[in-house]
């Protein structure tokens, strides 16, 4: 009997931002509300810019909505909300009041006379009826004449349910005098046998990316449940937890009541994993790791921004609502110092680097710390305030590092002493793997700047991130070998969304420097037979020893070994704010592509006077408020190697990829308790 078939299951996922697939297929797939209710109750369900509510296009409101998948066994939660508009196009006559006698009803599929009303269907106490107004803007007019519509609301939530059984299930919301809102919901019928130990996610450049060597290859659309753009909260919450959700939310569906943190949760893979299978957690990013990605493992809020919740709710879980139970991860490694410090950023003002410390965590805060700490003890690691110092900057331009009051330990120091993500995934590894002999480990690594990097147009930081992403693959790779785990490690490599980016020809940027026009700049790029090729692996022997332009950092590894070429690429963003664009590395801090200015309104950017001089202005595509880039429509890739590859071939949206973790890993429940 082998090690799969006693049972022992291991999950490791690196997740990456991809810098590719700019293009988009016009054949694309929408998670979006279906209703069946009278005509008098329709909601205007064609708003583009603003929304009453995300995934509720009627007057009473089902979440988890139409057409939401779940696997069998796991924990969400549900609300119900009718609406009665106050003012605006959507005020239905003689209907002020929401109607608070509303039922709900679950039904198998197939089986009309089956429906029961939901809490003795959950066979839990009927919950009571809260209570509360919103106000929202109808469309950009309504915004600038500062006219909002207001709501009351009547709403209702259910607590840590779960369906079992797998099939189709009609959820049936009646309100206001028979008018209803159905959810079509589905339970997976998945396999039950169990065929991952590992999963790991991860990437690379140059001849071939490691990841471009992985046996299997699909596509993951991104799209969210109300909107074609994703960001990284409810695109992370569709990978961890199969459910789709509105910009901004971890692990939630978003409802409309004041409170950000009592939306409708449903249980994400981590939580799956640690209380299905008991196996150990970790989390590694260079990000803060209050931030999206990381956060979404854990946190369960429509609001991204309560950094010090999210930080909380990895060591405790969820404490105000009936919620499976969290003893924490056994690798916590990022930066964000700043809510661990206690002050006004920190959970309650704690400490919470202590609140770690009482539960029996090791708590580290540089490189040579990680690389001395035992593997037995669970460890966190905060390296930085804010986001870790790049690979560019660590590496190459190394006194970008010397930045004041940056130390994790709140001190006026810099962070000098910052471990890359090889040094904390291979680190993280050995820990989980000590901790958890048998029954295996979830791993989550995340090369945060990649993504950072492309919102301020900074593509060599971006470059360089990808690149160490890279290095780590092929040193995890190995390592899992080494340590006898390779054949039982799903690895995967993915992104939760693109950036619209691409490389579209070659840039002189001597020629560029010496003309004094723009329209004489622009012809320092050559395209098709005029792009030539680029230099970033050609030293520049010409330049003085040790100066900037002769940086010889890695002959022979996977890095440029000249950073600042004459010959660079053409690349930018499908979307951007004013900038000016030289193509050449910006070799002081990270790049600032567009600035507010004394004088104009505070959410108006204009072009940088200080940032790509020599280059030729380039206006914006976006909002003036825009300052950066933005995520694009593209599919990303999605690479697979080892147990259950097959599963991420082809096209797909991006909750298949938890679904298929999920089978792979064996985490459904077939009955409560199981």
């Amino acid at each position: 009997m082998n090690d799969l078939e006693k049972g022992r299951s291991n999950l490791f996922i690196v997740v990456i931002f991809s810098l590719f697939y700019f293009h988009r297929r016009p054949n694309m797939r929408f998670s979006t509300a279906c209703v069946v209710c009278t005509a008098v109750i329709v909601g205007q369900a064609s708003a583009q810019t603003f929304q009453r509510l995300g995934a509720c296009p009627t007057l009473g409101c089902i979440f988890p909505p139409d057409q939401s998948d779940f696997l069998p066994g796991q924990w969400f939660d549900i609300r119900l909300e009718a609406h009665a508009p106050q003012n605006g196009s959507e005020v239905v006559p003689g209907y002020l009041t929401p109607d608070e006698k509303f039922t709900f009803t679950i039904a198998k599929d197939g089986k009309p006379n089956s429906a029961k009303d939901a809490a003795a269907y959950f066979k839990i106490d009927q919950p009571a009826i809260e209570r509360w107004n919103f106000t929202w803007y109808e469309d950009l007019f309504a915004q600038a004449a500062k006219t909002p519509s207001m709501v009351k609301v009547a709403a209702k939530a259910y607590r840590k349910v779960a369906l079992y059984e797998p099939g189709n299930y009609i959820a049936t919301l009646t309100y206001a005098n028979g008018s209803v809102t159905q959810a079509n919901w589905t339970v997976r019928d998945t396999k039950i046998s169990q065929k991952a130990k590992n999963v790991s996610l991860n990437g690379k450049y140059q001849t071939r990316m490691a990841m471009d060597k992985f046996p299997v290859l699909g596509h993951q659309m991104t799209h969210s449940i109300d909107s074609f753009i994703t960001d990284s909260a409810n695109s992370a919450t569709a990978l961890y937890t199969g459910h789709k959700s509105s910009v901004n939310a971890l692990g939630v569906y978003a409802d409309s009541s004041p409170n950000p943190l009592d939306d409708p949760k449903v249980q994400s893979i981590a939580e799956l994993f640690h209380e299905v299978r008991g196996g150990g957690v970790g989390i590694v990013s260079t990000a803060f790791i209050a931030d999206a990605t990381p956060g979404a493992l854990t946190a369960h809020t429509r609001n991204r921004g309560q950094y010090g919740n999210v930080v909380d709710s990895f060591l405790n879980g969820i404490t105000n609502y009936t919620w499976p139970s969290w003893t924490g991860p056994d690798v916590l490694f990022g930066g964000g110092a700043e809510q661990f410090i206690p002050s006004s950023k920190s959970f309650q003002g704690k400490d919470y680097y202590q609140e770690f410390r009482n539960k029996g965590y090791n708590v580290i805060q540089n490189n040579t710390a990680l690389q001395a700490a035992p593997t037995t003890e669970r460890s966190l690691g905060i390296f930085s305030v804010s986001n870790m110092a790049k690979w560019l900057d660590r590496n190459v331009y190394k006194n970008n590092t010397q930045i004041p009051k940056t130390s994790p330990d709140g001190s006026s120091a810099a962070a000098v002493d910052q471990p890359g993500l090889k040094e904390m995934t291979l680190k993280a590894i050995d820990i989980l793997h000590k901790r958890n002999p048998d029954k295996g480990f979830f791993l989550m690594s995340e090369a945060a700047s990649i993504d950072k990097m492309m919102h301020t147009l900074d593509y060599d930081r971006a470059l360089g991130e990808l690149l160490e992403l890279d290095d780590t693959i092929k040193a995890t790779l190995k390592h899992l070998e080494e340590i006898g785990e390779l054949e039982n490690t799903l690895v995967i490599v993915t992104a939760d969304h693109g950036h619209g980016f691409d490389v579209t020809g070659g840039v002189d940027t001597k020629f560029m420097d010496a003309q004094t026009s723009d329209r004489a700049k622009r012809n320092a790029v050559g395209t098709y037979e005029q792009s030539g090729l680029s230099q970033y692996m050609v030293a520049n022997r010409s330049a003085p020893i040790g100066s900037d332009q002769n940086l010889v950092y890695s002959a022979g590894v996977d890095f440029p070994v000249n950073w600042d070429p004459r010959y660079t690429l053409q690349s930018g963003l499908a979307t951007f704010p004013d900038h000016r664009e030289s193509y050449r590395i910006h070799k002081g801090s990270v790049r600032v592509p567009a600035l507010n200015i004394t004088g104009f309104s505070s959410n108006d950017y204009f072009v940088s006077y200080i940032d790509a001089v020599t280059g030729f202005l380039i206006n914006g595509t976006l909002p003036v408020s825009a300052d950066q880039g933005v995520h694009s429509l593209t599919d990303v890739p999605v690479f697979a190697q080892g147990p259950c590859q097959g599963a991420f071939g082809g096209v797909y949206n991006n909750v298949d990829i938890f679904y298929n973790i999920a089978t792979c890993l064996r985490l459904q429940r077939t009955k409560a308790g199981h």
